[in-house]
């Protein structure tokens, strides 16, 4: 999801907006196909819903850092460790 919704700011910035949403549906739909899935299977099992979403929260930062600094350019600031020592805490407490 990460490259369905910010790669059209550096692919995509010189096409109107709706190319970039169709461009985008378009890459999210394959990981939807996979993802709603598999939500189901975690929590028809072990997970309760709060476990999956707080799950998914820490995906999106474990992909979204190296995305935002290799692919998209930007700088690695303090802001990523503080927002994963965050989502570390809510791990915690929500697995416990």
């Amino acid at each position: 999801m990460t490259f369905a919704w910010y790669a059209h700011l550096k692919n995509l910035n010189n096409r109107h907006w709706f190319i970039a949403v169709l461009v985008s549906w378009g890459i999210a739909f394959f990981e939807y196909l996979v993802q709603v899935p598999a939500n189901r299977m975690g929590y028809a099992g072990s997970f309760s819903l709060a476990q999956l979403k707080i799950t998914q929260e820490v995906i999106t930062l474990v992909v979204f850092v190296p995305f935002a600094v290799f692919y998209m350019g930007t700088g690695l600031n303090w802001n990523y460790l503080w927002a994963g020592c965050c989502l570390a805490g809510a791990v915690f407490f929500i697995f416990r």
